[in-house]
């Protein structure tokens, strides 16, 4: 019996090499392969849905059709819906940030303050007057520096974002059509390799955004459990945006915690232990979702081991910042596939002996009329 493939150092260092040029890349067209990963999310979210309409007998582009046009239908009435209320609340938003930030920063102050009644090292440094000198000033500066650039980002940004279902409406309609286009295309000693190849790509990304929406489920319930049980408003929403700011690791996560410890000490001005439990919450979550959520939702599609993840990360976060952060595990996934397959094909002696032999018999054929 033929031993089985076991990937080598080469294909590793491989796998890796390949992952950071990618995330390199990716970093340089960021426009469209966040439009093109919101896309996917959407793909595989209707590809069921889609299947269940060609295994009923319709076709494949007719059922594509059918539930773009019913997940559209969806949304519009969803924001005929909520316009009213989008209406009416928008002009409170503005007030709404103002206040949030003062009861974050009077937290901060306060916290700071009786930690200089307590430790005279801090007292003798002033933290709390610097801390609020600096705060002024970048309060006084931040329309004229930052306003500005970020509403010409958010402009520049807002067109390629409108591609996601565009993109992800293709997707469903001509998907098959692109696999088999590339299996054509290949030499038929390396068919069963490629179409090997295609279907573990597809079920690696399927099954890590399928697991990445799961994970974001299962965040958004037990976070909104926990901010319920604080008293905290509106605990669904927070648990939500939370779940989704986590999908940039490390940052994400820390901008959500951020973004509840805000509300909740505005929500209870006098009593900071209720956003220390916040934050208490968020590092529970954080500890269920690395020890049991992540592999039972996303550690199924990337095996990947844990060591490798974390520095994975850091490697990613190098290379392509905040991006590279977001993209690293599902863009390693890959790699690992294309890797592995690609080791298999160079180290099979018969798939080279066949292709070889393939190539000899289209030469004899060509050339025995001559």
């Amino acid at each position: 019996m033929k031993p089985e493939y076991q990937s080598g150092p080469l294909v590793w260092l491989g796998v890796i090499a390949g992952t950071c040029l990618m995330l390199f890349l990716f970093q340089q067209i960021l426009w469209l392969v966040v439009p093109f990963l919101l896309a996917l999310i959407l793909y595989y979210a209707l590809l069921p849905l889609k299947q269940r309409l060609v295994l009923a007998g319709f076709s494949h582009n007719l059922a594509a059709t059918l539930v773009s046009l019913a997940v559209g239908a969806l949304v519009v009435v969803a924001l005929m819906v909520s316009l009213p209320w989008l209406t009416a609340e928008a002009a409170k938003w503005q007030e709404s940030s103002a206040r949030y930030l003062d009861g974050g920063l009077n937290l901060l102050m306060a916290t700071l303050k009786k930690l200089e009644t307590q430790f005279a090292v801090l007292a003798r440094l002033r933290l709390s007057a610097e801390l609020t000198q600096g705060i002024s000033e970048f309060s006084e500066h931040f329309a004229q520096k930052h306003l500005a650039g970020a509403l010409m980002t958010l402009a520049a940004w807002a067109p390629s974002l409108l591609l996601a279902p565009f993109v992800a409406f293709f997707m469903l309609r001509d998907g098959w059509r692109l696999k088999r286009f590339v299996g054509q295309s290949v030499p038929n000693a390396f068919f069963e390799r490629t179409l090997y190849l295609l279907d573990q790509l597809d079920r690696t990304a399927r099954l890590y955004f399928v697991g990445l929406l799961q994970l974001t489920l299962l965040d958004t319930l037990f976070l909104a459990a926990g901010l319920w049980l604080l008293g905290i408003s509106a605990p669904l929403v927070l648990g939500l945006v939370t779940a989704v700011l986590a999908w940039v690791p490390y940052v994400g996560s820390i901008a959500g915690c951020l973004l509840v410890v805000l509300v909740a000490a505005t929500d209870f001005p006098a009593q900071p232990q209720v956003a220390y439990g916040a934050v208490l919450l968020f590092l529970l979550v954080r500890l269920l979702d690395d020890f049991f959520f992540m592999p039972l939702t996303v550690g199924k599609s990337l095996n990947i081991h844990p060591l490798l993840t974390v520095l994975m990360i850091f490697i990613g976060g190098a290379v392509a910042g905040i991006a590279g952060l977001m993209l690293v595990l599902p863009v390693l996934g890959l790699a690992m596939v294309l890797g592995e397959t690609l080791g298999r094909v160079v180290t099979d002696p018969r798939l080279r002996a066949r292709h070889a032999h393939a190539r000899r018999l289209r030469e004899m054929e060509a050339a025995a009329d001559l």
